[in-house]
């Protein structure tokens, strides 16, 4: 898979935590708004039964989170 993928909204505070938690602890990520990009959009739409729900991750071993708190991340991360 390579990367982190992080997929979200301009306006979504959730997605903006998440952005700062990653760039705090200097972890590569790749990001993509599903309001640009309608692939992006299908992919989460297609992860959580049609509904948009960002952030949503996906990580290089394969596993999503949806919507994680920073510790939920942090422990996902191996930063706990």
């Amino acid at each position: 898979m390579g990367i982190l993928r992080v997929l979200g909204t301009s306006w979504c505070p959730d997605c903006t935590r998440t952005k700062a938690f990653l760039d705090a602890h200097q972890i590569d990520y790749e990001w993509s708004d599903i309001e640009l990009d309608a692939l992006a959009a299908r992919e989460v739409e297609d992860h959580h039964g049609g509904n948009r729900v960002v952030p949503t991750l996906f990580f290089e071993d394969g596993s999503m989170m949806s919507e994680p708190s920073d510790d939920e991340l942090a422990a996902k991360l191996g930063l706990a």
